[in-house]
């Protein structure tokens, strides 16, 4: 978990701004690659094998990072500016003029020597609250959308829906989730963090009620053949969509916001919020399909219908932007 919160921030501080989304993005896609391929060799292979095997790329990850210069802003927050030269050369490429990069880099770090970490306590201060409201705002409602509901219990949800097997669905979400998460990345820099949210939250939404519809269809007991229609056709919006914006954006939105002083903070507390909230949506799941599968599924799609009021009300384009600059505009909203 702590590598996993991680791995957006630092991306968004090594890589140039006019590809930094396209670069955290891409750690998307390859979670989404990764869960991709576990979700095909799980119709055939064990849990145990499925462990077993996943130790190998955790192994040679292991052996990369051993490889990975440290972040260039980092360094210059501690006062290592030879190293920090040095590291943003290395990032950049030796034939690359670093040197305006490097001293609006180091002017903006040079701020935050004195400055002692943030607490957690810190992070409600009037000066972080508007973007500690973005960064868990976006994962609560990342989670609370019901994206882990669908990916854990998809199978049993086609099933539920009249399927004869949930297979089936399952090879139709990998199908989907992967172009889609390429397609984000594709558009990061040139439509934006906000259109794709928006995109990404509205196809939730529609995708949420029409699975709800099919339950609302199996329990009026109308044509079989509509049920799985709507649920197969509801998911795969979902899926999609998801894969488009929500899935992604909100790591790479929090990585560029918070200032590098309360980045360890901020970072943790984003990232508890993130898998407590995918831990009470998939523990209660199952109790709120018993309870009532339509209304689930309503539900779900009225959280994803607030997030595209939320996202159009309090969150910020940060596309071309370098961190000093967002950090700078959160901090003065």
């Amino acid at each position: 978990m702590i590598g996993f919160g991680l791995v957006p921030v630092y991306i968004s501080e090594i890589t140039p701004k006019n590809v930094r989304g396209s670069f955290a993005t891409v750690n998307q896609l390859m979670i989404c690659c990764g869960l991709s391929l576990a979700y095909l060799l799980g119709t055939f292979l064990s849990w145990r094998a499925l462990a077993i095997l996943g130790v190998a790329p955790c192994l040679f990850q292991l052996l990369g990072l051993l490889f990975i210069p440290e972040s260039p802003r980092w360094l210059s927050k501690l006062g290592h500016y030879q190293e920090f030269e040095v590291a943003l050369q290395k990032l950049r490429g030796d034939g690359i003029d670093i040197f305006e990069e490097a001293e609006e880099i180091k002017e903006f770090t040079k701020k935050l020597v004195h400055q002692k970490e943030t607490s957690l306590m810190d992070l409600f201060r009037k000066e972080y609250i508007y973007a500690v409201t973005v960064g868990v705002g976006l994962m609560v409602l990342q989670q609370f959308g019901g994206v882990n509901a669908i990916c854990f219990y998809a199978s049993e949800i086609f099933v539920s829906a009249g399927f004869s097997s949930g297979n089936s669905g399952m090879i139709a979400i990998v199908i989907v989730k992967v172009p889609m998460t390429t397609l984000a990345v594709l558009l990061m820099e040139k439509a934006g963090r906000r259109p794709l949210l928006l995109v990404s939250a509205v196809g939730t939404c529609l995708g949420s009620f029409l699975v709800g519809l099919s339950f609302l269809s199996q329990d009026f007991q109308w044509a079989k053949d509509l049920n799985i229609i709507l649920a197969l056709a509801g998911i795969l919006v979902y899926t999609g969509s998801y894969s488009l914006g929500m899935g992604g954006i909100p790591w790479v939105i929090m990585s560029e916001i918070f200032p590098i002083n309360m980045k360890g903070s901020a970072g943790s507390l984003v990232t508890f919020v993130s898998w407590l909230g995918s831990w009470i949506v998939s523990y209660t799941f199952n109790f709120l399909m018993l309870w009532n599968s339509v209304g689930t599924f309503f539900l779900f799609a009225s959280i994803c219908g607030f997030t595209v009021l939320f996202v159009a009300r309090l969150v910020p384009e940060t596309k071309g932007r370098t961190l000093e600059e967002i950090q700078a505009l959160m901090s003065s909203l």
